[in-house]
């Protein structure tokens, strides 16, 4: 069995309910498709980790998507918010068997493969590896092992995450690292910033000649 696994969070794309605040700028259906492509993106990132995959839906297993078996385990996240959702799949994972575990989420297109290896190489020397997003928060989150402090008493979605869960790292006496710094898509100046290509393109009205 492999001893690496990659834990994977993504939302069930459904129109209205995914990357809200693009939404509000840009409409439901262009957030919708503009998730898709960052699960796209997730998906041919991650196939190309040598490890095993395990995505975690928010809503419900879909009977079929672009995560599909055997090359991904897929599972239902279980709790009452994001941290105690990540803690459980954490808990899952090691009660597996896994000696090493890395979470992502679905919203990072600057993420490469390269990345997660890294991380995973990482692991060897650290009890916990983190990648900082530019927010405040964290796009990848590795552990050897879980512990409820990391995952409790956090303010989800806000800038002080990160220096948090550091200070949970300290308080614990781990050995842990960061590795790149890495922005994630939720508002319309990251996707500015990241895939301009992606933005719908605005129709200008044509001059008329008097």
């Amino acid at each position: 069995m492999q001893n690496n696994a990659l834990i994977i969070f993504v939302k069930n794309p459904e129109p209205g309910k995914v990357k809200t605040r693009l939404a509000a700028d840009l409409g439901d259906e262009i957030a919708f498709h503009i998730y898709l492509k960052l699960l796209r993106e997730t998906h041919d990132v991650v196939r190309k980790v040598d490890v095993e995959r395990h995505v975690f839906y928010s809503s419900f297993v879909p009977s079929t998507d672009i995560f599909e078996e055997p090359d991904f385990q897929r599972s239902l996240q279980h709790g009452d918010d994001l941290g105690i959702r990540m803690r459980n799949a954490f808990d899952q994972i090691f009660a597996e068997g896994f000696e090493k575990a890395i979470i992502i989420g679905s919203d990072c297109p600057n993420l490469t493969d390269e990345h997660i290896s890294i991380a995973f190489d990482l692991l060897d020397q650290n009890d916990a590896v983190v990648g900082p997003a530019v927010d405040g928060g964290y796009y990848l989150l590795g552990l050897k092992r879980s512990n409820p402090i990391l995952f409790n008493n956090k303010k989800w979605s806000s800038n002080s995450v990160l220096e948090d869960t550091i200070a949970d790292f300290d308080s614990l006496h781990w050995k842990w690292i960061k590795i790149d710094t890495l922005s994630d898509v939720d508002t319309v100046e990251d996707l500015k910033l990241l895939r301009p290509e992606w933005l719908p393109i605005k129709n200008t009205p044509k001059k008329r000649n008097d």
